[in-house]
């Protein structure tokens, strides 16, 4: 009686061992792609540039964190390897610009220099992929507290979507920004 039960035993602490094998890892696998591969949105209006994303991998989520956190600092020239030799920006405000690198760096440090301090909060951030068109992009959401330099503040809430390159450089960034919510009166 014993012995099966010895065996039973041995049996299961076998399986449990993390080892699995292969076809069981390769099955868990094909459970996640085709868990991260949905079906294609039907949509009653023509999609203009994809509706096929997956997730990516996350280190230009992690640029454009370094981004954020180069600007707070006031020191874009410390991210500037981060941006491809042409950046296409298309701020809140409705500015466009298709500027070198360096002429980026060096707009976007003007703008910073105007404040003596900018706080970013990250609510959101996410690498994806659109799998039909092979970009690579990154969405953030966040709210950006600036002080001028003449002690006043200002706030907005940031939504950014960045696109990058083969060579994993920011190439292209569009920005939505909207007034934080005001407290309702009660």
């Amino acid at each position: 009686m014993k012995k099966p039960l010895i065996l039973a035993a041995m049996a299961f602490l076998t399986a449990c061992d993390g080892n699995a094998p292969a076809s069981t890892t390769d099955s868990t696998k094909a459970k996640t792609d085709s868990a991260a591969m949905m079906r294609p949105i039907q949509s009653p209006y023509p999609i203009s540039y994809s509706s096929s994303f997956a997730m990516d991998d996350p280190k230009n989520a992690e640029t454009v964190l370094a981004l954020w956190k180069s600007y707070d600092a006031g020191n874009l020239s410390a991210t500037r390897d981060d941006f491809a030799d042409t950046l296409e920006v298309h701020l809140a405000d409705g500015m466009t610009m298709r500027l070198s690198r360096d002429s980026t760096v060096a707009a976007v440090q003007s703008m910073r220099s105007s404040l003596s301090s900018a706080v970013d909060v990250v609510n959101a951030i996410m690498a994806v992929k659109s799998t039909d068109k092979n970009e690579h992009w990154v969405l953030i959401w966040g709210m950006e507290k600036d002080t001028h330099k003449n002690g006043k503040t200002d706030s907005v809430e940031l939504q950014e979507t960045w696109r990058f390159n083969a060579a994993g450089k920011a190439d292209l960034l569009y920005q939505f920004a909207e007034q934080p919510a005001r407290a309702m009166k009660k």
